[in-house]
């Protein structure tokens, strides 16, 4: 097995903690030590208490790792390391006495215990009291991303599950006029009422099919927006006009899916009470310095929340407020979303890549 393979399948823990005291052991050699290099009991003094030092931050980890860091206020933690780091120096001090015995058996000259100990329960505290924080901070870390992690999980799948109920609100009565337009024209002309059936069938198609993502071609959602007034134009006939200007560059940027058709449907449901016939809707998307420019125009008055003509306000109903909401999710400070009133046609502008619109902006 090569070292990139082994490297692979240990902890990061293990990496840390080996090659640490590898490294603290290996200093200690160069720097500390004056015996000669071919005395084996010099040198295996010189090791033994990294290599108990090693063995005595094992079962401190494992108890540490039983510590969960959100449950406890930090004096708790801060307790906790204090007094695992003085019974831990006591055990790396016997680990240390007894590893002395082993290697030198012959007998030693008495030393003063209260010095003696005093001096290695301050050193070995001081040196894991170091491993404990660095754990400590290494594993803040790491539950922090975790939690950054579920965070983002939790978050897109928000996002999706919002996308979804968009997607279920689908206007039932556009469905059921649909249905009924349907009906009328199955005895007056099966042909018109085939094409009826294979628009109507390719709009939900499209519904279905970008369910699983979040961003689709600007040409994708245009598809299904041309699906989406051919039914209606079958409804409504002549008193219905729709123009499109759609740069090609434009077809191309990424959207997110169903954002354009609410704007679409707003335009024909408000239109129709508040236009002089015909309707006319006019659909265009650009690109400019890096932006996506959509607008939806249509003939007639505003319509607000409350029903009140001419009246443009912050509340916009709930096609559009949720059109503004996966704006301000998606592209946060990065999106203009304008509404107004101008010569007898209502406008409707959404603007992608760009700073975000102040208040005034976006009231006009």
């Amino acid at each position: 097995m090569d070292i990139d393979k082994l490297r692979s399948r240990m902890s990061p823990f293990w990496l840390l903690h080996i090659s640490g005291w590898l490294a603290a052991a290996g200093l200690s050699a160069v720097y500390t030590y004056r015996g000669p290099w071919t005395d084996a009991h010099q040198l295996l003094l010189v090791f033994a208490p990294y290599v108990t030092g090693f063995l005595v931050c094992i079962p401190l980890r494992y108890f540490f790792k039983k510590i969960r860091l959100h449950e406890r206020p930090l004096r708790f933690f801060i307790l906790v390391a204090l007094a695992a780091t003085f019974v831990g120096a006591n055990l790396w001090l016997a680990l240390n006495a007894a590893a002395g015995l082993i290697i030198l058996p012959l007998p030693q000259p008495p030393t003063p215990f209260v010095p003696f100990y005093l001096r290695n329960i301050i050193n070995g505290g001081a040196f894991l009291l170091a491993w404990t924080s660095l754990y400590f901070g290494l594993k803040v870390r790491r539950e922090w991303k975790a939690q950054e992690e579920r965070t983002k999980r939790a978050n897109a799948l928000a996002q999706a599950a919002q996308l979804q109920m968009l997607r279920y609100q689908l206007n039932p009565h556009f469905l059921f006029n649909s249905m009924n337009s349907i009906r009328a024209l199955i005895d007056e002309d099966e042909a018109k009422a085939r094409e009826l059936i294979t628009e109507l069938s390719d709009f939900l198609r499209y519904s279905l099919d970008s369910k699983d993502y979040a961003d689709v071609p600007l040409r994708h959602e245009i598809e299904a927006i041309r699906h989406y007034f051919a039914i209606q134009k079958k409804r409504y006939e002549d008193r219905l006009e729709v123009t499109y200007d759609i740069e090609p560059q434009a077809g191309e940027y990424p959207v997110l899916s169903f954002l354009v058709h609410p704007l679409v449907e707003n335009a024909v449901k408000y239109g129709m009470r508040t236009s002089s016939m015909p309707l006319a809707v006019h659909l265009e998307a650009k690109v400019r310095d890096g932006s996506l420019r959509i607008e939806v125009s249509n003939t007639g008055r505003w319509v607000g929340p409350e029903g009140q003509e001419g009246r443009i306000d912050s509340g916009t109903g709930t096609g559009l407020d949720n059109v503004r909401r996966r704006l301000e999710n998606a592209f946060p400070n990065r999106h203009r979303f304008k509404m107004m009133e101008k010569d007898g046609r209502v406008h409707i502008q959404l603007e992608i890549g760009r700073p975000a619109a102040t208040a005034d902006e976006t009231k006009f």
